[in-house]
Parts: C-alpha cells; sequence; structure tokens
C-alpha cells in the first residue's frame, strides 16, 4: 500500500518556526504569542505527528528526527511560558545547556544525513551550528553573537522549507522541479 510522505509536513513546520523564532534571534521582533503558538502546533505537534506516520514507514530516522524537534519545539515553548508566568527564574545558563545538547543530538542526526539527499544535510549541518552558535551566545551573554545564529538560522530554516517544497512539487509533478541532491547509494562490498 502506497503512503503518503510525511517528511514535507514535518520539514514545514520546522522550516516555518525555526524562521519565525530567528527572525526574532537577529533582532527584528520580541518572542510573542505568534512564535509560542508555532511552537507548540506546527514546530511542535506537526513535526510529532510526522514523526509517528515515519515510524509507521519503519524509518528510523524520519521517526527519530521529526518526533524528537517536534518535543524540542513543545518543551522550549513550555520553558517560555514557565519563565514569563514567573514559575521559573529566567536563567541563560541552563538554556545555554539546553541548547547545546540539542547541538550534540543534532550532529550526530547530521551524519546519518550523508547516506540521504543534499537538502537534508545542509538542514542538519546549519542547524547543528545554530545550537552551538545560540549555546555560546547564553554563555557569553551576547547580543553578537545571538543576532549572527538569528541570520543562520534563517539560512537553516529557510532551507528546511527548501526541502519540504522540493519534496512535494517533485511528487506532485512526477518529475524533478527542485533538486534535492540525491546522495549516491553506498557500494555493497
Amino acid at each position: 500500500m502506497d503512503r503518503a510522505n510525511p517528511a514535507p509536513l514535518g520539514l514545514m513546520g520546522f522550516g516555518m518556526t525555526t524562521v519565525l523564532l530567528n527572525l526574532h534571534n537577529a533582532g527584528f521582533f520580541e518572542v510573542g504569542a505568534m512564535i509560542i503558538a508555532m511552537g507548540f502546533f506546527y514546530g511542535g505537534m506537526a513535526q510529532v505527528f510526522a514523526g509517528i506516520m515515519e515510524f509507521r514507514k519503519a524509518n528510523t530516522f524520519g521517526t527519530t528526527a521529526f518526533t524528537s524537534y517536534g518535543l524540542f519545539w513543545i518543551s522550549l515553548g513550555m520553558i517560555w511560558v514557565l519563565e514569563t508566568s514567573g514559575f521559573i527564574a529566567e536563567d541563560s545558563n541552563y538554556l545555554a545547556w539546553y541548547l547545546f545538547m540539542w547541538g550534540i543530538f543534532t550532529a550526530y542526526m547530521f551524519i546519518g544525513t550523508l547516506r540521504l539527499n543534499r537538502a537534508l544535510q545542509v538542514v542538519f549541518l546549519s542547524l547543528t551550528i545554530l545550537f552551538w552558535l545560540l549555546a555560546i551566545g547564553r554563555w557569553a551573554d551576547s547580543e553578537v553573537i545571538t543576532k549572527i545564529a538569528g541570520w543562520e538560522g534563517i539560512f537553516c530554516g529557510a532551507s528546511a522549507i527548501y526541502a519540504a517544497a522540493a519534496q512535494v512539487l517533485n511528487e506532485v509533478y512526477g518529475r524533478q522541479v527542485l533538486p534535492l541532491g540525491v546522495a549516491k547509494p553506498a557500494e555493497v562490498k
């Protein structure tokens, strides 16, 4: 039985939410209800749904990536809610460690993309860099590093949007409309 490809849903949820958050990091506007709502629902729930659908396709990489990043967005949204409600004090040091650990996770997921297409390699490499730049920006309490991370994050999110669009359009048109840079299969010895 043919099944729909859930990857574009997960990539678009990730990409759009990442661009919006990083517009904030780059200094365009403050975190507000729009970013938090996107984090909970499109960045969060949509990716968890995509991860569950990847599980049904027996895709370990897709399941791990989409479910994990969906839960990242939900947990980040909860951190913001708890901080703004006064339930926990805002402390950039714990958030730096949180972002650093997500960078470690993303670095090993990037290694997995080396067997996948180039578009996903760009998404995961730029995301690894983004997490570590944000962590360094928090540890150094540096607005400059955070703004640099914001611009890098806009690129990361846009690359995920591109990968999602390419998968949808290539499938709909039955041909390559937007290239993904398909990786060569490994030789079996």
